[in-house]
């Protein structure tokens, strides 16, 4: 099962989760990692989830077409909306004040 492990404003938070797991629906029932992702739509249309890749990303898919209209140059930055996301494998994330208002 993979691990997840999320830094928000200093500090790190990290839980085992099922495979194929989405952090915002998560976070949408009160799950890892509520309440500390910042999220709204859940469908890749306000960006608000957004979070930097630091380690695991090879292992993701592709970026979709929703996040690349979202994300746009951050992309390359390693940013990805995690709504679009279903995690099967270990994952480590940061979401910055910045990346949410952005």
């Amino acid at each position: 099962m993979p691990f997840v492990t999320f830094h928000k404003h200093g500090q790190v938070f990290r839980e085992e989760v099922k495979p194929n797991t989405n952090l915002v629906v998560r976070a949408g029932i009160k799950q890892f990692p509520y309440p500390n992702l910042s999220f709204q739509c859940g469908m890749g249309k306000c960006a608000t989830c957004a979070c930097r890749v630091l380690a695991g990303g090879e292992h993701l898919p592709p970026p979709n077409w929703k996040e690349k209209k979202q994300l746009g140059e951050r992309l390359e930055q390693g940013f990805r909306l995690v709504c679009q996301l279903w995690l099967e494998h270990d994952i480590e994330l940061v979401q910055e004040p910045q990346a949410a208002a952005a």
